[in-house]
């Protein structure tokens, strides 16, 4: 990474830290004529348009000092997509209640369950698989996907 795209992490990390948001992760692609930055965001509470909006916005004034008001690039700034993984335990409370598949170590096995989050207790985590409780360390998830329920 050069100084400059080092620059350029630096103030997306600065704007989404300020804005109490999690940076989930920050993308820069392309080339010095046309660069692509994306931009996952998420929060202790669900991120809507206006937050991903607003957040562009500061972002993009920092990159303006950074590359110039003339510079050709595209900014996207969004919450991840209900395909991606949940990475940081900040991101569970919300989900209480919610139905996940997740995978996560016990021992030297690793389990993969279909479970429904019950609460979170500091750093445990309670799930209910097959009508048992399950209490998983948040240090022992792999991955973690809310899933999609229709009913």
């Amino acid at each position: 990474m050069n100084s400059i795209e080092k620059n350029i992490a630096r103030v997306i990390k600065e704007v989404v830290e300020k804005k109490r948001f999690i940076l989930i992760e920050s993308i820069i692609r392309g080339t010095n004529s046309k660069r692509v930055f994306e931009v996952f965001i998420d929060g202790e509470k669900d991120i809507s348009a206006k937050d991903c909006a607003d957040t562009s916005r500061e972002i993009d004034s920092g990159l303006e000092i950074i590359l110039g008001v003339n510079a050709n690039y595209r900014l996207d700034v969004s919450s991840p997509g209900i395909d991606k993984p949940l990475k940081f335990l900040k991101q569970y409370p919300k989900h209480v209640n919610r139905k996940f598949e997740l995978s996560y170590q016990e021992g030297d096995e690793t389990k993969k369950i279909n479970a429904k989050l019950l609460k979170v207790d500091g750093e445990d985590l309670f799930f209910s698989s097959q009508n048992n409780e399950v209490k998983i360390n948040f240090s022992q998830i792999k991955n973690a996907k809310v899933t999609v329920s229709f009913s």
